[in-house]
């Protein structure tokens, strides 16, 4: 691990880090380090934890400053700000970073600010607990920020600033796998106006600025959050002063109220994903183990509600007094990646799969955060695994690709802790998944494909080559890997869907060699290949002998089938899916996995399904593909719509995991797989510079309409009882079936 040195702030910032005093002689430890590796952390002073800090300067500006054409406020905070200019919220952010590598946000502000005094407020956070959902718990804790206009430095944090820590939003407990606290908010204790120009600070301390900090500073490669207020779709009155809200379908964000109450009052807020049997109270302690139950102390004045952190819900309960409530200001603050829901619309006349591919969208909308995340729940974490299904899918559905851009170099950073990369990133929860980490090349070359960045691709180059060699380092004479066991090996999720699979998934593995892992190895090394290839580098190509290896290791000529290790007669779905999608399976095999498929259909998770549909793709099964997509078997896409989804879930059905999240982008495999493989859409050349279109609709469909925008532009398609339609980028050549 590389160790990382205490600098002075990088000459190209003029400003100070401002820090609360109680974080400034705070020893900070370093929370990185391989999962298996045993690791003394004293635990986390309680009384930092929940930390909220606000942080304000009030300045001049004349007119000639506002005539600059561009005005930025250059800004981030550990873990988290909310900016706010003239008492109006701008803003939220940083993307989640590790020290060495800090992401800034670089914001336009000039149509915030005016003639005269101006003021700039921020809301720091700082949670505490140690997560996958934030970089917290090492004590690093503060804000920095300059406000330029043109070549102009016009104001930056120093210590003329004030800064007070405020205690109107107590923690409760934390839920989930520690990823946040339940909030009390006490209206009394509220600084009341403190966003605004005339607010007296007078009485708040000026900050103290930190002498060394050790922060590399980046400029974040992706736009901020978007912010929204969205009406409920329904409220209703169970009782006095108790209500039922539901806002339509799932989303991420912070429900959000007015009331107008006695001093000491109290209001109860349950939130959550579905409803109770009897449909008159929210499921608030959830089945993805979170709970969802805030309170709000009035003040005796007119108060807003809102908590800090954000949930996904849909459904909120509220319960207080009658005449203090304002049930017409019930609304929900709803936050996500910036999302165009126009840029990519597929319509069918199979409406169940218009159902289906509504569901996934949802999902990656509300799973796409400053990361991306497994869910926006329990974990909110960036898990690599997870990427290869939500990415692709991001990519489609937004036509931007800059958040999967920013998660692959964040995982090929990750290198600095292991060389095999680690599983969720950013975060100072440290996991390692082997089936996840030789994903990532292949992650590299589905976005090289859809962008054509090739400094990009040279840029990762390193990092695949890194992770070859890690991974060589459990290799046997043959080069086949045996004992991984620095590393989960993983095969799929929940464990009650791995088909069976015959071999011992421990912490560390069981003994002997197994085949999901070495199929995936084999998928890797193909991939690192192509990218060498690609970049003109030699390389001995060890593909044909690990193959063979393969093959006598795990190939049962008796069946036409793969065992699932060396030792075992069981051919479980996932061990026989991989080898047909790396194109290890030999000819006579082809037809023997497809009826597998056939016959097993899904008896996998969701996450593994995708590979199924790929598999699938590279044989020509598109009719086996649509029929799995479009079923209602227990394992379907189908079967969540029976189960209400609004978003994709995280297995199949509510039951069949004991604490299953109901919007998981990992089950959005639908979305490539129906533009892909179905209508037959894909990059011809890295950047869509040129297009294949080879549409296999199934026989069912008598019209679709697919509209997508792709880096060379928007893609038009419609189809109507034989008739095409097609409208393609102005001089990019279509490459068709002949």
């Amino acid at each position: 691990m590389i160790k990382e040195e205490m600098v002075r702030l990088s000459a190209k910032w003029q400003a100070d880090w401002l820090t609360d005093h109680s974080f400034i002689n705070v020893k900070k430890p370093d929370l990185y380090h391989k999962e298996l590796e045993v690791r003394e952390v004293e635990p986390h002073r309680t009384d930092l934890q929940h930390h909220h800090w606000y942080v304000r300067s009030v300045f001049r500006l004349d007119e000639k400053s506002l005539n600059e054409e561009e005005i930025w406020l250059h800004l981030t905070a550990d873990d988290y700000y909310k900016l706010y200019i003239n008492g109006e919220f701008v803003c939220q952010g940083p993307a989640q970073s590790d020290a060495y590598h800090y992401y800034f946000n670089r914001i336009h502000v000039g149509s915030s600010l005016k003639a005269g005094e101006n003021v700039i407020a921020i809301h720091v956070y700082y949670q505490g607990l140690l997560n996958r959902a934030y970089n917290s718990a090492d004590y690093r804790q503060g804000v920095i920020a300059e406000l330029w206009a043109g070549e102009n430095l016009l104001v930056k944090t120093d210590r003329t600033w004030k800064a007070k820590r405020v205690y109107d939003n107590r923690p409760g407990v934390a839920f989930g796998y520690d990823t946040q606290f339940t909030e009390h908010v006490d209206a009394r204790q509220s600084e009341r106006g403190w966003t605004e120009v005339g607010y007296d600070d007078s009485d708040w301390p000026q900050t103290e600025a930190a002498e060394t900090i050790d922060y590399t500073f980046v400029q974040q490669p992706t736009p901020v959050l978007d912010v929204y207020r969205k009406q409920p779709s329904d409220v209703r009155q169970l009782a006095p002063g108790h209500y039922l809200i539901d806002f339509g379908g799932e989303l991420t964000g912070q429900f959000a109220m007015m009331a107008h109450g006695k001093a000491g009052e109290e209001v109860q807020i349950w939130s959550g994903e579905e409803l109770l049997p009897g449909d008159q109270a929210v499921r608030y302690e959830m089945r993805c183990n979170c709970l969802y139950h805030d309170q709000w102390t009035l003040s005796g004045d007119s108060d807003f509600f809102q908590t800090f952190d954000y949930k996904a819900f849909r459904y909120v309960e509220v319960q207080g007094p009658e005449e203090s409530l304002s049930p017409a200001s019930f609304h929900a603050l709803v936050r996500h990646y910036p999302f165009d829901a126009q840029s990519c619309l597929l319509h069918s006349s199979d409406e169940r799969m218009n159902q289906i591919f509504d569901i996934c969208k949802n999902g990656v909308q509300y799973g796409s955060q400053e990361n991306f995340v497994d869910c926006p729940s329990r974990e909110k974490g960036q898990y690599l695994g997870d990427n290869t299904i939500i990415g692709h899918s991001h990519m489609l559905l937004s036509g931007d690709l800059r958040l999967y851009r920013k998660a692959i170099e964040q995982f090929g950073r990750s290198s600095f802790v292991c060389g095999g990369l680690m599983a969720v990133v950013p975060g100072h929860f440290m996991q390692e998944i082997a089936d996840f980490s030789l994903q990532w090349p292949m992650q590299v070359m589905t976005y090289f494909n859809y962008s054509g960045d090739k400094a990009f691709l040279q840029e990762m180059y390193p990092y695949a080559e890194g992770l070859l060699q890690h991974f060589e380092k459990f290799e046997r004479e043959d080069g086949l890997l045996q004992g991984v066991a620095d590393k989960w090996n993983l095969v799929d999720w929940p464990q009650g869907l791995r088909d069976n699979y015959d071999f011992e998934l421990t912490k560390p593995i069981g003994p002997g060699c197994h085949n999901v892992i070495n199929a995936l190895f084999i998928g890797c090394v193909r991939t690192v290949n192509e990218m060498r290839d690609l970049l003109g580098i030699t390389y001995e190509n060890r593909l044909p002998k690990l193959k063979k290896s393969f093959l006598d290791a795990f190939y049962d000529e008796e069946k036409a089938l793969f065992k699932d290790s060396e030792e075992s007669r069981h051919h479980a779905l996932h061990a026989n899916v991989l080898p047909l999608l790396f194109g290890i399976a030999p000819d006579q095999s082809v037809m023997a996995i497809v009826d597998m498929i056939q016959t097993k259909r899904f008896a996998c998770g969701v996450y593994f399904s995708y590979f199924v549909m790929k598999a699938l793709a590279e044989v020509g099964e598109y009719e086996l593909i649509y029929d799995l997509l479009s079923s209602e078997d227990e394992h379907s896409w189908g079967n969540m719509l029976k189960e209400g989804a609004t978003t994709c879930f995280e297995a199949w059905g509510k039951d069949q995991k004991w604490n299953t999240s109901l919007c998981h982008p990992w089950a959005s495999g639908p979305v490539p797989v129906l533009i892909e493989d179905i209508i037959g859409l894909k990059p011809a050349k890295p950047g869509w510079q040129e297009i294949a279109f080879y549409p296999q609709l199934p026989a069912s469909w008598t019209s679709f309409s697919l509209q997508v925008q792709v880096p060379t532009g928007k893609i038009e398609l419609s189809y109507n009882n034989g008739v095409w339609t097609e409208s393609f980028p102005p001089g990019i050549t279509v490459k068709r079936a002949e």
